[in-house]
């Protein structure tokens, strides 16, 4: 009998949807990695990237929750190195997480990379973030192509109530799950439980590559 574990690399792992997806695949049969800037990953260096997945040896299934901090703004008033390092981090991070961590994937393995809505719902002050996610979302099928018979989908999350909020004003963070709450047609919003859910889907299900999984409460259809 083989009782070898099936093996998780979770980047972005030790806070809001990473950790809750930790939580979710926590049991005897796996072994979780959990990596984050807390544990001393900086996505957004290649060779610290490349060293941490030599560090581990083969991998069943990478997940890549990191970055969700985008600066907003109009175009003509975001700072461009500030838009720069958000690239840096969630689209290049992202990027050099995939491209090494490609080697010691097994061949019934999977990444799956984190966008999130505003790829597809046009909203003024979010060109950074819009962008970025909708980077990823074209890079996810072009490594469903590339890396096949290996499996690769996005998570794309709507509004949820993470710790990614933490340093906004208490007030305007309030008014901005309210609103979410009141235009939704779910009427409320996500957690990072609900979102995990996503994820475990696309790591198991052997016949979904290339996808982009919306879980957004209705923001796309409003």
């Amino acid at each position: 009998m083989n009782h070898e574990k099936t093996s998780f690399v979770i980047i972005g792992g030790t806070s809001g949807i990473g950790e809750a997806i930790a939580q979710l695949l926590t049991n005897e049969r796996n072994s979780i990695h959990v990596a984050s800037r807390s544990t001393g990953l900086d996505i957004s260096n290649e060779k610290c990237v490349q060293h941490y997945f030599e560090s581990i040896g083969p991998v069943d299934h990478l997940i890549i929750t990191a970055g969700s901090f985008a600066p907003s703004g109009k175009v003509v008033d975001v700072s461009i190195e500030e838009a720069k390092a958000a690239f840096d981090t969630k689209f290049w991070g992202s990027i050099y997480a995939a491209k090494h961590v490609a080697r010691y994937l097994k061949p019934n393995g999977s990444i799956t990379l984190t966008t999130g809505m505003l790829s597809r719902k046009v909203v003024a002050n979010t060109y950074t973030k819009s962008a970025i996610n909708a980077a990823l979302e074209a890079v996810t099928k072009v490594l469903a192509k590339e890396l096949a018979p290996i499996r690769v989908n996005a998570v794309s999350p709507g509004l949820t109530a993470t710790t990614a909020y933490k340093n906004m004003d208490p007030a305007s963070r309030e008014s901005m799950y309210d609103n979410a709450k009141q235009n939704l047609p779910v009427g409320h919003i996500g957690q990072a439980s609900d979102i995990a859910m996503a994820y475990v889907m696309a790591i198991t299900n052997p016949y979904m590559t290339g996808s982009i999984i919306d879980i957004d409460g209705g923001a796309l259809i409003n």
